[in-house]
């Protein structure tokens, strides 16, 4: 099919409108300039989630792959400007299995757990991130525990299968209590199932505490600022 000259310049200018548009949004549309941040923030991961399932399909679904998505994610917080400060990573039991509970506000909590993430170290997550494409299979070659939260009788097994896990691989899991995110800064009521699977284990919990991202994100309010001066 062929196009007539005036359609290819109708195109142009639509480019040239969008080119011009993005930057014009970008400088005076904080709503657009935070959907934009987490387009590319989301976009990014799923790159690199299919840049790692090469690799890690080379040992099969396997809680060592871990390293490899860590290792790939931990420059994002660059790109983003946001500065992350450890604390007391050294109570972190050294050699045994363990049960890491952690607060949850967004998907920026990602960059804080590679941040510290133990040795041998795998979170729980929802079974809907089983399908968010490329990062759905990088997850589940990486050994990410996958759990259906609507059916209360397939979420009690795998915790008994995982607590068999941690025992005999040698395995520790990060768990978010509160079950969903909490954007308004505060903290929702845990759920049982981390302080269960513990106890069935017979490991410690160590807590984990992420600070508030109220300075520099709010979801609510369409505001990412990081980068963009004082935090």
């Amino acid at each position: 099919m062929e196009l007539w000259p005036g359609v290819w310049t109708v195109l142009l200018l639509l480019l040239l409108l969008l080119l011009f548009l993005l930057p014009a949004l970008w400088f005076c549309s904080p709503s657009a300039k935070y959907f934009f941040k987490m387009a590319f923030y989301n976009g990014w991961i799923l790159f690199l989630a299919v840049l790692a399932i090469p690799v890690c399909a080379v040992r099969g679904r396997n809680v060592e792959n871990m390293k490899i998505l860590r290792l790939m994610l931990l420059h994002i917080k660059y790109l983003y400007g946001i500065r992350v400060e450890v604390r007391g990573a050294h109570h972190f039991p050294p050699s045994q299995p363990y049960v890491v509970v952690s607060n949850h506000q967004s998907s920026l909590d990602l960059l804080g757990m590679m941040e510290v993430l133990p040795g041998r170290c795998v979170p729980i997550a929802k079974r809907e991130l089983l399908w968010a494409g490329s990062a759905g299979l990088a997850c589940w070659l990486a050994g990410v525990i996958f759990i259906d939260r609507k059916r209360t009788g397939d979420a009690i097994s795998v915790m008994s299968e995982v607590a068999q896990t941690l025992l005999t691989q040698d395995v520790r899991v990060w768990v978010f209590p509160e079950g969903t995110r909490n954007h308004n800064g505060s903290m929702l009521p845990f759920k049982r199932g981390a302080f269960h699977l513990a106890v069935q284990a017979q490991v410690p919990i160590v807590p984990i505490v992420m600070s508030s991202y109220q300075d520099f994100y709010c979801k609510k309010e369409r505001r990412f600022t990081s980068g963009e001066g004082p935090e």
